[in-house]
């Protein structure tokens, strides 16, 4: 972590070395809270100069360097520092803070007021900068940045100056979540929590979806359950906040946070809500809702891969519905869909299909079904002739 130590392709050097950081100086808390907090501190001065040079556009290092950060902030909060220790350490971050070229210490900004523990240092660092952010943000002819604005605001905040925080943030004309959420926590803290929502909620109802909408959402909704309007908070931003790196994750992530909601609505509300109905298939079916499932299975954004080992696994436990996933499948590889389809697709598709209709005794049903399907005009040729082989080996007894 020296100044210039990485050149412009260094990203995943880069985020390796954060996550060696974090677990060393993690460790070390156990025994020694204090130098623990101190190699927070180094680490903020070193982030800049070692990684002015490299090449940010992925955003992969600025959300490694974001995710580091938050696991370290509570080392630097909860360590046992006597007031003048802490004043040491303000001072560092301050300086960090204005020397930063990209924002990477936002987070420890965000949370400074935090960080200073003890009301005069709150005080201190919130009145530094106070008088030069009201001139430039009352200045509504031209755009002027201040690089300690977010740590102010935070200082502003801890020490439970609301008035003052609310006043300064209406100079603004520009209104933007990163400065806001300080307005809205500052409403929720004093308890008027219809007022806090109503703050939040304006900023979701611009034309274009803003920076931050999902952390807005987020805080509108923990509200409206803190006040036992559960089904206002699922309805009105539940729904848009369900995230998950699938679509069986955010079902799994929703029905987690609503555990007295039915889950089948939950997931019938989530497909209507995000579209792309095909690609809910995993879920439908893995949560067990076959009949849903089937539905997704008929989408033509369904992956044909999935649906043939959803036919597979399914063959035995489930040998109707593995049945008629199968035929769906088939459908759309006929009809040209899927991700590098090939004629073995089909092979396997025809297989599933079979071994599915031999369990319920129904193999001259689904053999005329396959029959239907090759007599249907197919957009890829080649899938169509060998389903049409297919049909012709099992009918000879081949298949």
């Amino acid at each position: 972590m020296r100044a210039g130590a990485y050149s412009w392709k260094s990203s995943a050097k880069a985020i390796d070395r954060l996550k060696t950081t974090s677990s060393e100086i993690r460790a070390v808390a156990r025994t020694d809270p204090i130098a623990a907090a101190e190699g927070v501190i180094a680490l903020a001065q070193r982030i800049w100069p070692a990684f002015e040079h490299i090449d940010t556009s992925s955003g992969a290092l600025g959300n490694a360097v974001r995710r580091t950060l938050e696991e370290l902030l509570p080392v630097l909060i909860k360590a046992p520092a006597d007031e003048k220790i802490r004043a040491k350490w303000l001072e560092q971050l301050r300086e960090a803070i204005l020397d930063d070229g990209v924002d990477y210490l936002a987070p420890i900004a965000d949370r400074f007021g935090q960080i200073a523990a003890f009301p005069a240092l709150m005080n201190l660092h919130a009145d530094r900068d106070l008088d030069m952010i009201q001139a430039a943000w009352s200045d509504h002819a031209r755009f002027s940045h201040v690089t300690t604005a977010t740590l102010t605001l935070s200082c502003l905040l801890e020490a439970g100056r609301y008035d003052e925080l609310l006043v300064l943030l209406e100079l603004k004309t520009s209104r933007l979540w990163f400065d806001q959420k300080f307005g809205a926590e500052a409403l929720l803290r004093q308890g008027r929590e219809d007022e806090a929502l109503a703050y939040a909620e304006s900023l979701l109802k611009d034309d274009r979806r803003q920076w931050g909408y999902q952390d807005i959402a987020q805080f509108c909704e923990t509200i409206l359950v803190r006040q036992g309007r559960e089904e206002a908070a699922y309805r009105r931003f539940g729904l848009l906040t369900a995230a998950g790196n699938t679509y069986l994750a955010m079902w799994r992530g929703l029905v987690k946070r609503y555990p007295d909601l039915d889950a089948r609505m939950i997931l019938v509300d989530l497909i209507e809500s995000h579209g792309s109905k095909g690609k809910w298939f995993a879920a439908a079916k893995t949560a067990k809702y076959f009949d849903i499932a089937l539905e997704c299975a008929a989408h033509p954004d369904a992956a044909p891969a999935t649906l043939i080992r959803a036919a597979r696994d399914f063959a035995i436990t489930e040998p109707a519905f593995a049945a008629q996933v199968g035929l769906q499948a088939i459908g759309h590889l006929l009809a040209g869909r899927g991700y590098e389809p090939s004629p073995l697709d089909i092979d396997e598709a025809v297989t599933n299909v079979m071994a599915a209709a031999e369990r319920i005794g129904q193999g001259d049903r689904l053999l005329r079904e396959l029959q239907r399907l090759s007599a249907n005009a197919a957009t890829n040729v080649l899938m169509s002739a060998r389903l049409k082989s297919r049909i012709a080996d099992i009918e000879r007894g081949d298949g």
